[in-house]
Order: structure tokens, then C-alpha cells, then sequence
């Protein structure tokens, strides 16, 4: 230790003498140097060492310090390079030397922050940076240190070099800072950056990390003094800074408000659209599926993304209540069942009173008083995943009990309408029913040229319901119904919390006309109707029915097809169309998928197999957002058409294969069964990689189907897979005859499982090549730790053949029958072949004996090999 201090300080002392100018001396100069960089990068070593000292400690961590005041660049870059390593070794040393790191690195860090020269600066900024990502520095050294550093290399007066430099790393730490400390030392300061006139450079740095900092500060900081410095860059006069806008603008959008969002930024994002610079258009294109996607809603499409990247079904709200406790002994149905009109068939026979009372929200008007009073027990609950295009409005309260009042309050010979108020004349109240019969015909009229659409389809399924009402209705008034009975509240009469009469439908929206109805529906009046009447006349079929998005962003999406976009924009702007289009599909909701059907229909017929090969990999997440019954009508036909195609775009539908298929009903789910042995002809023979997707694909689609469809078409694939050239794949396609046995003897068929193994033993077992024995030792190993089979059936029918084995003359084979002998079946079965077979006990007994005295050693260690011992991958074997 003592030799090294005086080294460093000899050294120092020769650098520092002012007698260096004779070429002697020149060379004692370039001498010392050397020396220093060596001992800069041997300084941990000399730390580790004289750790246990602490005076020795000292006296190192003092050495460096003097040697960053060394006036060489070289020396002082070549310590820097050392520091990030050393400050690992004092934070794992911590308890030894809790403030040295704090005393002695970080203020070398931060002076050469301002170092002249530019190696020595940028090689203390990359330390740094690795210093925070490592979580080295503490808070308190950032906020004391390390920011003031940065906030003034970045005043008006600070030099450009140094300014632009403070910038990027300001940006850059700034991900690595809480919001707080953001907020109070860094945000005025980078507001003022990004209207800096003079240094264009900084104005780009501070585009381009613009939407870190929104993302940090949040949606009040970013809306209050972020957005207006956005705008500018967007409109700033160097294409490079509206670049980088239009690149981070989905940052940007995540972190403001709806209204904000549909009414500034999208104008905005137009403008970016509409540049007068190529580059700037091409950036905005290719972030303008990004940036509708931050328009999604997962309370309107019932989907959401889970970390992990998992598009799943947002969880229905539990009610107040458990769902038994529902008067018709229904839960509330989930945006699922509801879109595919699933319902309880015990449903058909509750009382429409009671069904509605189910129907019941809290979020609705609260009932009077006197309504609340005469209840004993709330029957209301709460359903977030309500669908406003499936009931066009929020779910009305159960008021049953204020229209029984009402109407006992009622002039006799009154209809049996009612208002809310309980006042209306009778002129008024028979007045209401032709014109709302006629406004619904009005309605369907508009409808009638869009049926093809299954949503359309559903909008004329409730005014068909509705008008029919509304027919029986007014018959039923025109015989003069009684005035001692008054009309029931599930006779298709509601009161709305607006004070107009509402329609109820007893069918609901996904039921095929004609049929019963299980539940009572809401229906329209008169206000909602003429509403809709000019919705349907307005708006171009292709028009989102919700308004999820602004039209212009739609209109602008769809146009990435056009070809004349890829002679102007970009040649693979239809990959990036096709890239996000799950996105914006997430975004309208399966209810808009009519206004992108055409354009994933000319994506996937694309002339360019890259744009088909991304639709290929996305096709499954796409499945989920339709549903199935979407997915059936307008995904299955692209998916099989993908099927036929290049390798490269079946590798995007293979690697999903799963988890597409499961999306399917059973009966279209089997058709592709005759197809899964398409897959083992590739275009290339030497892409093995290939054969081992399928056969990972393959162990998970065992549990889709049958066990008679697993024997009959699966296991053919798999056996030639288990053939194949490649280790890897034959690998792989073992554990695939494993799952297989195991579906076979979990669904109870023994018989297709005994020919199963039979098939097995002569193929493997009798194989004159010793590959296909080894393979036949792994898959009985694999078999008794999968448990795929009892035991005594594993005894009768596999046992006898993997001890024929023993005496393989290859050695390799009779590795794998040691380790599956010893650690597999000796381990989990012994009890039980003791028992059940008890004559092959005794033979496994002397099989192990003779394998432990083989003579190959390999051979011994694994028959020798103490069970009790984590299993040895043999992968590599085989």
C-alpha cells in the first residue's frame, strides 16, 4: 500500500516539476503517464485489498483525489472510467465506509461535468448515468450536487458547448429522479430551454425528450406549463425539432387530459401530418396509430393491457350485493355474455318486475322517500362495463313503487302512460304514441342499408322490439283498457330520471328477432329516437358510431394505404399502418370494426410480405379485441390465407397458433386439424427452427382438442417431428409424446394409450439407430416425473424395455437409462413397484447394480448418483 501512495505521489510530483522540456524529459513525461493510467486502473484492486484498514482506506481514496486534479486529460478520463466500478465496491462496503463514495467520488464527478476537456466530460456524464441507473448516488447528492451543476451550465450565459451537453444529460436524469424533485429544480429551467432562440440544438435535445419530462410531471404540470412550449416546438422552424415532436407525441397525449387530447392535441397532430417536410410527415405517420391508441377507453372496449403486455377482459365491478342475492338468481353479465346475448335460461320464467329490479345501478337518480321507505332491501348494484352502444343510456333506477303511487294518484279514465311529475293531459299523453311508432320506422328505414353490419343488425333488433311494443300498445288503448288495473312496471313503461316516459324492450339487443325474451330492455323516446334518426343520416356508414376518436385522425389512418402515400411519405408506411392497426382497433372497439375492415383486408393482401408478416403476429391479439363471433366472419379468412404464405409471414400465425385457435369454437377450431401438417413443409429445409415452433405450439394445443383427434392426427406430427435431423427439435418433440400419452390416460382412454406406447416401443426402443434408443430412455424418464401414467401400467408395459436397454453397446444409451433408472423411477416408484410388480423390482434392483459397475464412467456417475441431487440436464445429449 505504501508503495503504491508513494508511486502515485512520485509520479505526481514529476508531472508537476516545471523542469519537462528537454526530449529527456519529454520522455519521463510520456513515462509517467503510462504509470498513472496504470495505477488509475489498478485502484480497486489496491481498495479491495486494504479495505479491512481503515487508515489504509483513506489514504486511497485521499490518492484519488489528488490524482483528478492531475493535469493531463487522459490521466483524468482514465479515472473516471474506474469510478462506477469503484463506487459498486464502496456501496457493497457500505457499512465499512458509509459517506466515502459522497465524500470522495461524487465531487469528481461533478467538476468534471465542467472539465475543458471534451473525453473528460463525456466520460464523467456516462459515469453518472451509471450512477443513478445503479442507484448509487443518493438523493440528497443529486439535489445538492449534481443538479445545481447542471442548472448552471445550462444559464443564457452559460458556453453553447457546455449548454448543449447539460441539456442532454439533464434530459436523460431526469428519468431517474422522483416528481417531485423534477417539479422543484428541474421544470422551469426546461421550459425555458425549449424556447431558447439562440441554440437550435437545444431546442431539439428538448423535443426529443420532451414526453419523458411530461410523463414524470404528470397531467396538471404538462396541461399548465408544458403544453404551450409543446405547441411552439411543433410549430418551430427547423424540420429536425418537429421531428422529434411528431416521434414523441403518444408520450405526450398518455399524459394529458381527454378534452385535451381530442381538442388541442389532435389539431395538432394534423398540422404534423400536413408538414411541408417529408421527414416530419413520415415521423408523424408512423406515431399516428401510437397516438389514437392513447384515445382507448377501457371502460367502452372492456379490454385492457396488463403488464406483461396480456390483452384481457376488464374484470366486472362486485356488486354490493353477492350475485345471489339478485331476485331472479342471475349475476350481472359481463360485456362479454352481454354482446353474445348470452342469458339464464331460468330467466325466461321471473317476473319482469323482478328482472328489472336487477337491473338496478347506484349510480343512477336516487328513488324518493316514500319509495325508500316502503323497500326493505336495496336491490342495486353496480356494473362499470356498461356498454352504452348496446343500451344506449345509463341503467334507470327501480322506481316501481313511485309508479304505483302515481298512478293511484292519477285521474281515473288517465291512460296508462305516465309522466314523472304524475300531470299531462290526455291529449298529450295519446298524442306520444303515434309519433313514436313512426319515428322508429323512420329510424329502421335509415338502418335498412347497412345490415350487414352485425352491430346495425343489433340497433334493428331493439327498434323492432321497440316498435312492436309500441304497436301492441297503442291496440291494447284503443280497446280501452281498464282503469282498475293499472299497467305493470315490466310492461314496457318507465319513467326516466328527465321526466319523459321510456320505452322498455323486453328483447334484448343480441337476441334474434322473433324468439322469446329472457330480460327486459330500456327503450327509446321520442327525443332519443329523432337523435338517433339523425345520427343514421349524418354520419357516413364507415363513421365511428361512438365518436371514440376524432374523424380526421381516422381519415388520415385509413389513407396509409393508399399507394400514392408510399411514393410521398414513406415506402413502409403500410407497415407501420399494418403495426398498429391492433391498436386502433382496441381504440374503436369490436362495435367500429366496420371502419377498418377494408383496410386490414388491403394490408393483408399487401404486395410486400413484411406488411403481411406483421399482421401475421399480431392476427391473435386482434381475435381477442373482435371476439369470436367478428373473428369467425373476417379474421379465420385472412388467417388461412396467411397459412398458405411465405415461411416468413407463417412464423407470425405458428408462433400464435395457440392462442388463436382457443379463440375459436370447437367445430371451426377442428377444421384446422388437417391443416397442422402443412406446417412441416417450409420453403428452406435447413429452417429447423420452424419444425421446433410447431412443436412447441403443439404441447399447447393438445388441450384444445379431443383425445380421439390428439391420437388420430396429432400424433403423427409428433412421431415425425421426434425423426427429425435437428436436436433440438427431436428434443423438444419428445416432451410433445409425453403430453400426448398423458391426454390419453387423463381422458380415460387406455386403449389409444396402450397402442400409443406399443408404437413407441418399436419405433425407439427397437431403433437400429442409437438416437432413437436414447430418445426412448428420456421419454420414460419424462414419463415418470410428468406422472402421465399409473405406475403399474408404466411397470407392465415400459419398464421391461428400458432395462433391455441397460446392455446397449453405446454408451451414450446407457447414460440415459442410469439417470432415468436411478433418479426418475427408482425415486418415484419404488413403493409402488415394490407392491405392484415386484419381480421387476428386483430386476431394476440388479439392472442399477451392473450400470454402477459399468465400464464407462460416465455411465457410473449417473448410476451412482444420489437421487436426493438436483436433476442434470441431458439436453445436450440427445
Amino acid at each position: 500500500m505504501i508503495a503504491v501512495t508513494a508511486l502515485v505521489r512520485s509520479v505526481s510530483d514529476v508531472v508537476s516539476s516545471s523542469f519537462l522540456l528537454s526530449p529527456r524529459r519529454k520522455a519521463c513525461l510520456m513515462l509517467s503517464v503510462v504509470l498513472k493510467q496504470i495505477v488509475a486502473r489498478g485502484l480497486l484492486d489496491v481498495l479491495r485489498e486494504f479495505s479491512d484498514n481503515e487508515n489504509d482506506f483513506i489514504s486511497v481514496m485521499e490518492t484519488v483525489a489528488r490524482m483528478s486534479e492531475d493535469g493531463e486529460p487522459t490521466v483524468r478520463a482514465e479515472l473516471m472510467e474506474q469510478v462506477p466500478n469503484i463506487a459498486m465496491f464502496l456501496h457493497e462496503s457500505q457499512p465499512n465506509f458509509p459517506a466515502a463514495f459522497s465524500r470522495y467520488l461524487v465531487p469528481i464527478v461533478v467538476r468534471y461535468l465542467t472539465d475543458p476537456n471534451n473525453q473528460v466530460r463525456k466520460t464523467s456524464q456516462a459515469a453518472l448515468l451509471v450512477l443513478l441507473e445503479q442507484g448509487l448516488i443518493c438523493k440528497g447528492d443529486v439535489e445538492s450536487k449534481v443538479c445545481p451543476v447542471l442548472l448552471d451550465l445550462t444559464e443564457p450565459s452559460s458556453d453553447d458547448d457546455y449548454k448543449i451537453e447539460a441539456v442532454a444529460i439533464m434530459c436523460k436524469l431526469v428519468t431517474m429522479l422522483s416528481r417531485d424533485t423534477v417539479e422543484q429544480l428541474l421544470l422551469l429551467r426546461f421550459c425555458e430551454l425549449c424556447s431558447d432562440a439562440r441554440l437550435f440544438q437545444v431546442r431539439k435535445v428538448c423535443a426529443a425528450n420532451f414526453g419523458e419530462f411530461c410523463s414524470i410531471v404528470g397531467q396538471d404540470a404538462t396541461e399548465k406549463l408544458l403544453m404551450s412550449k409543446f405547441f411552439d416546438l411543433c410549430s418551430d422552424s427547423l424540420w429536425g425539432i418537429r421531428k422529434a415532436c411528431a416521434e414523441c407525441f403518444m408520450i405526450v397525449s398518455n399524459s394529458t387530459s381527454p378534452g385535451v387530447r381530442r381538442s388541442k392535441l389532435s389539431p395538432l397532430f394534423i398540422s404534423l401530418i400536413s408538414d411541408q417536410s417529408r421527414w416530419v410527415r413520415q415521423a408523424a405517420f408512423q406515431s399516428l396509430g401510437r397516438f389514437i391508441s392513447t384515445f382507448a377507453n377501457p371502460s367502452s372496449t372492456g379490454l385492457y393491457f396488463r403488464e406483461d403486455g396480456t390483452l384481457l377482459e376488464v374484470p366486472r365491478c362486485p356488486s354490493d350485493r353477492p350475485p345471489q342475492a339478485n331476485q331472479d338468481g342471475r349475476s350481472t353479465p359481463s360485456l362479454e355474455s352481454m354482446s353474445r346475448g348470452a342469458s339464464s335460461a331460468d330467466s325466461a320464467h321471473t317476473p319482469p318486475r323482478e328482472r328489472r329490479e336487477g337491473l338496478a345501478c347506484h349510480h343512477s337518480n336516487p328513488a324518493p322517500p316514500a319509495a325508500a321507505h316502503g323497500r326493505s332491501k336495496e336491490t342495486e348494484h353496480t356494473d362499470d362495463n356498461f356498454n352504452s352502444f348496446h343500451y344506449w343510456r345509463p341503467p334507470l333506477p327501480d322506481i316501481s313503487e313511485e309508479l304505483e303511487i302515481l298512478k293511484a294518484e292519477a285521474p281515473r279514465g288517465q291512460p296508462g302512460r305516465v309522466t314523472e311529475g304524475g300531470a299531462g293531459s290526455e291529449e298529450e299523453m295519446a298524442c306520444l304514441e303515434p309519433a313514436t311508432s313512426s319515428q322508429i320506422q323512420k329510424v329502421l328505414d335509415c338502418l335498412q342499408p347497412h345490415m350487414d353490419d352485425p352491430d346495425v343488425q343489433a340497433q334493428v333488433q331493439v327498434l323492432s322490439a321497440a316498435l312492436k311494443a309500441a304497436q301492441l300498445e297503442s291496440q291494447t288503448e284503443a280497446e280501452g283498457p281498464s282503469d282498475s288495473q293499472p299497467p305493470e312496471v315490466g310492461d314496457g313503461v318507465e319513467s326516466s330520471p328527465g321526466g319523459k316516459t321510456t320505452e322498455l324492450s323486453d328483447e334484448p339487443p343480441s337476441q334474434q328477432a322473433g324468439e322469446p325474451a329472457p330480460t327486459g330492455e330500456q327503450e327509446h323516446t321520442q327525443v332519443e329516437v329523432e337523435e338517433m334518426e339523425t345520427e343514421a343520416r349524418e354520419s357516413p356508414p364507415d363513421s365511428p358510431v361512438l365518436n371514440v376518436i376524432p374523424q380526421p385522425l381516422l381519415d388520415q389512418y385509413l389513407s396509409m394505404t393508399d399507394p400514392a402515400r408510399a411514393q410521398t411519405v414513406d415506402t413502409e408506411i403500410a407497415k407501420h399502418c399494418a403495426f398498429s392497426l391492433p391498436g386502433v382497433a382496441l381504440t374503436l372497439g369490436r362495435q367500429n370494426w366496420h371502419c377498418l375492415k377494408d383496410t386490414y383486408e388491403t394490408l393483408a393482401t399487401d404486395v410486400q410480405w413484411k406488411v403481411r408478416r406483421t399482421l401475421a403476429f399480431s392476427i391473435h391479439e386482434l381475435a381477442v379485441i373482435l371476439g369470436d363471433q367478428l373473428t369467425a366472419a373476417d379474421l379465420v379468412p385472412i388467417f388461412n390465407g396467411f397459412l398458405k404464405d411465405l415461411d416468413e409471414v407463417r412464423i407470425g400465425v405458428l408462433k400464435h397458433l395457440y392462442d388463436f385457435l382457443k379463440l375459436l369454437h370447437a367445430e371451426k377450431r377442428r377444421e384446422y386439424l388437417y391443416q397442422l401438417q402443412e406446417f412441416m413443409v417450409t420453403d428452406n429445409s435447413r429452417n429447423w427452427r420452424f419444425r421446433y415452433e410447431l412443436a412447441e405450439q403443439l404441447i399447447l394445443i393438445i388441450e384444445l382438442y379431443g383425445h380421439y383427434d390428439v391420437f388420430d392426427y396429432l400424433r403423427q406430427i409428433a412421431l415425425t417431428l421426434c425423426s427429425d435431423k435437428v436436436s433440438e427439435v427431436r428434443w423438444i418433440s419428445y416432451k410433445l409424446v409425453v403430453e400426448i400419452l398423458q391426454k390419453m390416460y387423463a381422458c380415460g382412454a387406455h386403449d389409444l394409450g396402450l397402442n400409443f406406447i406399443n408404437e413407441l416401443v418399436v419405433r425407439f426402443c427397437h431403433c437400429p439407430k442409437w438416437v432413437g434408443r436414447q430418445a426412448f430412455a428420456f421419454i420414460c424418464q419424462t414419463i415418470v416425473e410428468e406422472d402421465c401414467m399409473p405406475m403399474d401400467q408404466f411397470a407392465q408395459h415400459l419398464l421391461p424395455s428400458l432395462l433391455s436397454l441397460s446392455s446397449d453397446p453405446v454408451a451414450n444409451v446407457r447414460v440415459l437409462v442410469a439417470k432415468a433408472l436411478r433418479q426418475s423411477v427408482m425415486e418415484k416408484g419404488k413403493e409402488r413397484l415394490a407392491s405392484d410388480a415386484s419381480a421387476y423390482s428386483d430386476e431394476l434392483e440388479e439392472t442399477v447394480t451392473a450400470l454402477q459397475a459399468d465400464k464407462d464412467r460416465d455411465v457410473c456417475f449417473f448410476a451412482s448418483l444420489d437421487p436426493s441431487r438436483a436433476l442434470m440436464d441431458t439436453a445436450a445429449l440427445i
